[in-house]
């Protein structure tokens, strides 16, 4: 059929037909090189460099002595790169594990590929997250952070900020993740869930990205903070120009939206806490505001921040994880199957050890978010300069053949697993409890309700977002057969 939101699009992507698995990353790939003009890669999501129309360069600061020992290598965060980047992390992997490259907003980073570099890098406390510490000056450090953050006052949240300030505000938010607290918000994803199936469930077609799984995360993260239901499509709209997130047919957005958005977001925030103050709840955002009233110090601009990042970093990696999640099983129908017939069996094992393979196959965080040297310090052997940034490539280092077996090969029930999904050391992901419930509640729900679920274009015309932090598909159009007819 002639899907609404199939676009056409060059051969491209590495990942076997009908369950086979994708061609070897260890293969020492042809170089990616730029396709000026080329369709299917969309602007990144915020707080990201988005790829370039004509590709970029990868130039080292020193040829001979800068970490690119391979030769020139391949193009990164190109077009072809965004579609399927795993070669390219191969040949760095194999050639240069700590490279400098100059990224398309022109700003230079060190990146780390190879596993035991980039888990010594993200538990390294030489490596502030604080843009402060970045050597250079001016407009270089404002191409490191998410737009519109720094003119909002959104800057003192925990995704830039170092010990003691991130222990301090840490342990304020920690609460709302343990287990046993992510646990009590099961039925409340699972009716989220159901509800927004229901929505495609009788049409025999969908885009899980835009009907699926961008509201999902959404709308629980803002029950978590508890903004009211009244309120929570506007969330939904800002955090779309955020990403750059559109629905079909909106367009490219007005110039300087995601700023606008941000801006926006951050006064209702501030708004929102002033009119809890009176009203407290069982929220996350009433539970910061009791922490402010006990003595904790929380300033309304942390308050305001952490409330924002909490839903900025809170939905738009599980957003990714179901988004290439399902992909993956689509591409994979036998490791699919095998999901379901024990799902069918009623058990979870499988269901559990599958989300955490597919966050190390294709997980949503591509790049560890900014770190920068804060001394003289060496990577891998490489050394690096006080003040320079340095991105840990996640992606690069969950398929590590030193450290992952067989590691282009989706095996939903691997047990050795320590994939770097959601980070490592003192800012590993405090959300990962919420995001992997979601991702267990949403993939179980769609492989049980619309058993025989299929893409409905060919898997060369699926686009993906360009963007340096967060890999997710723009769009996942699916068919299958529509649930009243399962049930005759």
């Amino acid at each position: 059929m002639n899907h609404p939101h199939a676009r056409s699009h060059p051969p491209a992507g590495r990942s076997g037909p009908d369950g086979a698995d994708p061609t070897p990353v260890g293969a020492d790939p042809t170089p990616v090189g730029p396709r000026p003009g080329a369709a299917g890669t969309d602007p990144g999501p915020a707080g990201t460099d988005s790829v370039p129309a004509a590709g970029s360069s990868t130039a080292g600061r020193s040829p001979d002595s800068h970490g690119s020992g391979g030769g020139a290598g391949p193009e990164l965060f190109t077009w072809e790169h965004a579609t399927d980047p795993y070669p390219a992390y191969a040949w760095l992997r194999e050639h240069a594990g700590v490279r400098w490259t100059v990224l398309p907003s022109g700003v230079g980073a060190w990146l780390v590929t190879r596993y035991g570099d980039a888990r010594q890098a993200l538990a390294d406390a030489r490596l502030s997250k604080n843009p402060v510490h970045h050597a250079e000056e001016g407009s270089a450090r404002r191409k490191t952070g998410i737009p519109g953050e720094r003119s909002a006052d959104l800057m003192t949240h925990l995704l830039n900020i170092d010990p003691p300030d991130h222990t301090r505000l840490r342990r304020l938010v920690s609460k709302a993740f343990t287990p046993r607290r992510v646990a009590e918000f099961g039925p409340r994803v699972q009716e989220l869930t159901d509800r927004l199936v229901d929505g495609f469930a009788r049409r025999g077609e969908a885009d899980l990205i835009h009907e699926f799984a961008f509201p999902l995360p959404i709308y629980a993260i803002c029950d978590l903070l508890g903004v009211p239901a009244e309120d929570q499509d506007d969330f939904r709209d800002w955090a779309g120009m955020m990403m750059r997130h559109r629905k079909p047919g909106q367009g490219g957005g007005p110039r300087g939206g995601v700023a606008r958005s941000v801006k926006r977001m951050r006064a209702y925030l501030v708004e929102l806490i002033h009119r809890k103050r009176g009203d407290l709840g069982d929220d996350l955002i009433s539970g910061l505001i009791r922490a402010s009233d006990h003595g904790e110090h929380l300033t309304e601009n942390e308050a305001a921040a952490m409330a924002f990042i909490l839903l900025f970093a809170g939905f738009e990696t599980t957003v990714n994880l179901i988004g290439n999640g399902m992909h993956a099983l689509l591409r994979h129908p036998r490791r699919r199957a095998e999901l379901q017939e024990s799902l069918a069996r009623g058990e979870s094992g499988l269901l559990g050890t599958a989300v955490e393979e597919l966050l190390r196959y294709d997980g949503p965080v591509e790049l560890a978010t900014w770190r920068y040297a804060t001394v003289a310090m060496s990577i891998g052997g490489q050394e690096i300069a006080a003040g320079d940034p340095v991105l840990v490539v996640l992606a690069a280092a969950d398929r590590d053949p030193e450290r992952f077996a067989q590691p282009d090969t989706l095996d939903l029930g691997r047990r050795d697993n320590p994939h770097l999904g959601y980070g490592h050391g003192i800012h590993y992901c405090l959300g990962a409890p919420l995001a992997r419930l979601e991702a267990r509640t949403a993939l179980a729900t769609l492989l049980t309700r619309l058993p025989d679920l299929r893409l409905a274009v060919d898997p060369d015309q699926l686009r993906w977002r360009g963007g340096l932090i967060m890999r997710g598909l723009r769009t996942l159009p699916v068919e299958f057969t529509p649930e009243a007819q399962h049930r005759k």
